[in-house]
């Protein structure tokens, strides 16, 4: 069975955008990695914020997503729950509502790999106390 990878906000952008600082490290990672990618609704949310002067990047995600390169994980009651209390727990950080739904999917998805530029994962922890196991550059 393929590994799952998780794809949070940084990576995506930084593949989206070759302008980006880190868009050689992440394309070379991604090359490395069978697809599907998953990824939650906030860090489509926070992408397209970020990304929203540029049209050509905003196609390419739905190409990904038409094609299934990408793909949505919508997180159910439960989940979006647990993602809001994970931020209450994390409220020194703090942690954005997309790192919250991204450990949460990370927890329901047993193996999971997130591919992140964001630091603030080398905290955050799974139930149990569980650390995430991470794709980025500083884990590297």
């Amino acid at each position: 069975m393929a590994e799952v990878i998780l794809l949070d906000t940084g990576p995506l952008v930084a593949l989206l955008d070759k302008d980006e600082e880190h868009y050689g490290w992440a394309t070379n990672r991604m090359r490395g990695l069978t697809p599907p990618f998953m990824v939650c609704e906030a860090a489509l949310t926070e992408t397209c914020f970020l990304l929203k002067s540029h049209a050509r990047t905003r196609l390419q995600m739905r190409l990904w997503i038409q094609s299934g390169f990408v793909r949505h994980v919508a997180l159910d009651k439960a989940a979006i729950l647990r993602a809001l209390a994970l931020m209450e727990r994390y409220a020194n950080v703090p942690m954005s509502f997309a790192d919250a739904c991204l450990v949460a999917l990370a927890e329901s998805t047993p193996g999971a790999r997130l591919f992140t530029l964001d630091r603030d994962f080398l905290i955050y922890r799974q139930h149990d106390d569980k650390p995430l196991t991470l794709l980025a550059p500083f884990v590297e």
